[in-house]
């Protein structure tokens, strides 16, 4: 089990270490649509729209690391002061009962819309876009597959030391 947990986080690292360099490049194309607007005089609707793309992209596809990591949003009211025990317990229940069922549902209910602007090949948002609306869409099911897998990973790792236990007290 462990060896699959690891496999799992590997995943994220690789993921995250692909679209990482999106933030520089997104970086570099704003400022690129910057200089272009307002030293030259040109724009670029495609080119503003790319940026759109990167940051979805960066967002989407680097979630699982952010969970990997412990980086993700927590509301920390109760957990801050919880026990180790309790906090194992809680992130049992959300991975099982919160996340991975949330994650389940977006994917179930996004799929039709997904599929069909793939059926399409839906084009751009705006006039002059980037035709490829059905990739950006894609993201969707796409960051719901990579959550749940970090999820399962690091849910493996909560209940390996309940499993551990159990074999050392039989």
């Amino acid at each position: 089990m462990q060896r699959l947990a690891d496999f799992l986080d590997g995943i994220a690292r690789v993921t995250a270490s692909i679209v990482c360099w999106l933030a520089l490049l997104m970086v570099l194309v704003q400022f690129g649509i910057v200089v272009g607007r307002y030293v030259f005089g040109v724009n670029s609707i495609a080119a503003q729209e790319s940026v759109l793309y990167m940051h979805a992209t960066l967002f989407m596809l680097g979630a699982g690391y952010t969970l990997l990591v412990d980086k993700h949003v927590r509301v920390d009211v109760f957990y801050a002061k919880a026990s180790a025990a309790a906090r194992r317990r809680i992130d049992i229940f959300g991975h099982l009962l919160l996340l991975m069922p949330s994650m389940l549902a977006l994917a179930y209910w996004s799929w039709p819309s997904v599929r069909n602007s793939w059926k399409i090949l839906e084009g751009p948002i705006s006039v002059g876009g980037i035709e490829a609306v059905f990739l950006l869409k894609s993201l969707i099911p796409a960051f719901c597959v990579l959550v749940i897998l970090q999820s399962l990973s690091l849910l493996i790792r909560l209940l390996l030391p309940i499993s551990s236990s159990e074999k050392a007290g039989a």
